[in-house]
């Protein structure tokens, strides 16, 4: 074995360990973050919903004789909720986020935060690493593409964060699925470093598999938001029709931003990276002219391309036409995603065409 070979498989190994590290923080990471909604559950905030939905007292106030100290009472004041703004849509104040606006409940939550930053960038590494290794991209096959793609994910997190935007909330979520990325990919997906097939060389790889890459992973924050958007919608319907909600909803939806929140995050960011996503249709079609031939010819993995662009183009008018907004739009755009997810997984593992050279 001559010293190049011998350094590219040390740096594949580097990036195996790399990699598997990094799930060993993003793994603590979860446990801070499920310290934080637990402490968070104990918060002034969630006592005071459990004593409304209880009571269902339609005073100014509620009066908890939680601890007497002195013969004093402890006096929780009402959360301000606004059910009926106006026709259709509600006007309901954010939830205090998963620390519940405890000291506790937010130190376990920056430190979760925290790993999180240690566990990017360990995985940044890692795929780094992968790079040098094969001294390509480290996107030629789906292992590579699941641990550059979860790495973005988190990075785009980590920038809304940056930029004082109200997402840990997502933190739980994102952080788990993270780890069962990862874990698919260095057990299912796994593929030693290898080389790529002529049609691959090709500075278009730099181009269409990045943007690819960056759509996904953005989308998939919007899809999360989606989905606690119908959760957090539910709840507060529940409320202006006065119910009570049941214990996950006090302890967990109360504390998510409003659902109208939920749902602007959503349709920013899906909007906000849709033209990427028609460039890197686009981009595609050229590098298939300049490696195939041809520009398009219904492979199966540009006609789901197509098809998920058609998803989001369709979720995106929703939001422009009155009747389809709200919960029918989410629906729309959990849809656009299912087709994202189904391109990636379904149609490299299930499907053969010209995208199946790569292997897994």
């Amino acid at each position: 074995m001559n010293l190049a070979a011998a350094t590219n498989e040390n740096l594949a190994h580097t990036s195996n360990v790399l990699i598997y590290s990094a799930m060993a923080v993003y793994t603590l990471a979860f446990f801070a973050h499920i310290a934080e909604w637990v402490f968070g559950s104990r918060s002034k905030v969630g006592r005071t919903a459990a004593a409304l939905s209880e009571t269902g007292s339609a005073g100014p106030a509620v009066q908890v004789r939680a601890a007497q100290q002195g013969g004093g009472t402890a006096v929780l004041d009402r959360p301000k909720i606004i059910t009926r703004a106006a026709a259709g849509s509600r006007d309901v104040p954010d939830g205090p986020g998963a620390a519940g606006g405890t000291f506790k409940g937010d130190l376990y939550g920056r430190i979760a935060v925290s790993l999180t930053v240690v566990a990017f960038l360990v995985q940044a590494g890692g795929v780094l690493a992968r790079a040098l290794s094969v001294q390509r991209a480290p996107w030629g096959n789906m292992y590579e593409f699941s641990i550059t793609f979860s790495t973005v994910a988190v990075g785009a997190y980590l920038i809304f964060l940056a930029l004082k935007k109200n997402v840990r909330w997502m933190g739980l979520l994102l952080v788990t699925t993270v780890l069962l990325d990862l874990g698919i990919a260095t057990t299912v997906l796994y593929t030693s470093s290898d080389q790529l097939v002529p049609a691959l060389h090709s500075y278009w790889l730099w181009i269409h598999v990045s943007t690819a890459i960056l759509c996904g992973a953005v989308f998939y924050l919007g899809a999360v938001a989606t989905l606690l958007y119908l959760f957090r919608d539910s709840y507060e319907n529940k409320l202006a029709n006065g119910g009570t909600p049941g214990t996950f909803a006090r302890s967990v939806l109360s504390r998510l931003p409003a659902a109208s929140s939920l749902d602007k995050f959503s349709y920013r960011v899906n909007a906000a990276v849709f033209p990427l996503w028609t460039f890197t249709i686009i981009a595609g079609a050229i590098w298939a002219g300049d490696a195939w031939g041809r520009y398009w010819g219904w492979d199966p993995k540009e006609v789901w391309s197509f098809i998920t662009w058609v998803a989001y183009a369709c979720y995106l008018h929703a939001r422009a036409t009155a009747g389809w907004k709200g919960r029918k739009a989410a629906y729309l755009a959990l849809i656009a995603f299912g087709c994202w997810l189904f391109n990636y997984y379904g149609v490299n593992i299930f499907v053969t065409g010209k995208h199946s050279y790569a292997g897994v």
